[in-house]
């Protein structure tokens, strides 16, 4: 990625999709179906895990999940972390769920390594498996506080790393008086063959005869602390699910009812235009009925008129006739 990507990026993710007036490149908006919402959380797996090591006794091989099947984009999620200010989208709720499907996944991973262990190593008898067990938590104890204090000394924090590298010197010391005990209670044969187990994190295999070092590696390592991670996440998220389950399902009720009031309020205002448009009719009747009253009358009215003209004009006529005869009589 370019100088210049990055700094788009980071705009991107500070100020959304519209920090310009233009739209994301996916044309999408961050509550579309297609958008990751364990992304918009930051705690997609694909995002934690990608480009992770996974350590084996003996061949370190790549464990990079690739891209996730849905879309990532920093300025979804800053749209997304504004809109949530105003309105409870539940994505958490998603993401638990997507989590869960995750970390169910790698545990059926680390249950099927373990029984491809138990078919293809030796059987120890279980007073030797009490002492492997022994030797594989020291040696997990050791790893872990290495890791953690490589951490603080670069952190800064030196005198909280010395503290653990004593700590490291005391179980050392235990590892070794555990790894004789180990020995002595098989034969020499046997005890060179190297006993592997299943990290109950992230489902790598750790060997008995690892180092120090390497065990610092794997626990210290993006993959192991990756898993952490979302374990963590998801106990977090599983802490409040109930609670927020609840809370979704009276949001969706208040959502019902305010679809319904408006559905009502819609209805009334249907009904309302409906008693108008028949008033408007009722009138619209009664108007052209009295002006058709008023035609009626009107002809009737000419009709009187025209049947007195014409009464009129024939008596007139008919006077006129009768002195015409008296004056011919005469």
């Amino acid at each position: 990625m370019t100088a210049h990507d990055q700094m788009r990026a980071m705009l991107d993710q500070l100020m959304g999709t519209g920090r310009n007036g233009e739209n994301n490149r996916f044309h999408v908006k961050f509550n579309d179906p297609r958008v990751c919402k364990s992304f918009l959380l930051s705690c997609c797996p694909h995002e934690i895990l990608s480009s992770t090591m996974r350590n084996r006794c003996i061949v370190l091989y790549r464990m990079d999940l690739g891209e996730c099947p849905k879309i990532h984009d920093l300025a979804l999620r800053a749209d997304f972390e504004k809109a949530q200010q105003s309105k409870d989208y539940f994505y958490d709720l998603d993401a638990m769920e997507h989590l869960q499907a995750f970390i169910g996944d790698c545990d059926r991973r680390t249950e099927a390594a373990k029984q491809r262990l138990a078919e293809t190593q030796e059987e120890l008898t279980a007073e030797v498996a009490v002492k492997a067990n022994s030797v594989h938590e020291l040696a997990e104890q050791i790893g872990q506080k290495l890791a953690k204090a490589e951490q603080l000394g670069e952190e800064g924090f030196v005198d909280e790393s010395m503290k653990l590298m004593e700590e490291v010197d005391e179980l050392r010391k235990k590892k070794l008086e555990a790894e004789q005990e180990y020995r002595n209670s098989m034969p020499a044969s046997s005890y060179q063959q190297q006993k592997l187990r299943v990290c109950e994190v992230c489902s790598a295999y750790l060997g008995i005869h690892d180092n120090d070092r390497r065990l610092a590696d794997h626990f210290g390592g993006k993959l192991h602390l990756g898993f952490i991670k979302i374990r963590e996440k998801l106990a977090e998220l599983e802490k409040t699910a109930e609670k927020r389950k609840e809370e979704k399902r009276r949001a969706g009720k208040d959502r019902d009812r305010d679809d319904d009031r408006y559905e009502g309020r819609r209805y009334r205002e249907q009904y309302v235009g409906s008693r108008e448009l028949d008033r408007r009719s009722r009138r619209h009747r009664s108007r052209s009925k009295d002006r058709k009253e008023r035609e009626r009358e009107s002809r009737k009215s000419n009709r009187s008129r025209s049947r007195s003209r014409d009464r009129r004009s024939h008596s007139r006529h008919s006077s006129s006739s009768e002195k015409r005869r008296d004056r011919d009589r005469d």
